[in-house]
């Protein structure tokens, strides 16, 4: 589940989405580590916090289209590139 890579991006912490999902710290912590399965009522919760359809938890990015993802993708590589 790409649950993390979601909250980073938006750039809110573990507990700034609990507090939008209404659930405890332990919950996202949980899901994100893999050791809690959310619920469906819980996915589509965490997905609006987020602001991404609830299937880009499992294939990320799988809202945007082709030229889309490929700009992102374009975009961290050269992000990564210029760290060396």
């Amino acid at each position: 589940m790409n649950m993390k890579y979601y909250r980073e991006r938006l750039g809110i912490s573990q507990t700034e989405l609990s507090i939008l999902c209404d659930c405890g710290t332990g919950t996202i912590g949980g899901i994100e580590s893999g050791k809690a399965k959310p619920s469906f009522d819980m996915i589509i919760k965490i997905a609006e916090a987020l602001k991404i359809n609830p299937a880009d938890f499992f294939i990320r990015d799988a809202s945007l289209s082709k030229s889309e993802l490929k700009q992102t993708l374009k975009s961290e590589f050269d992000t990564i590139i210029a760290k060396i």
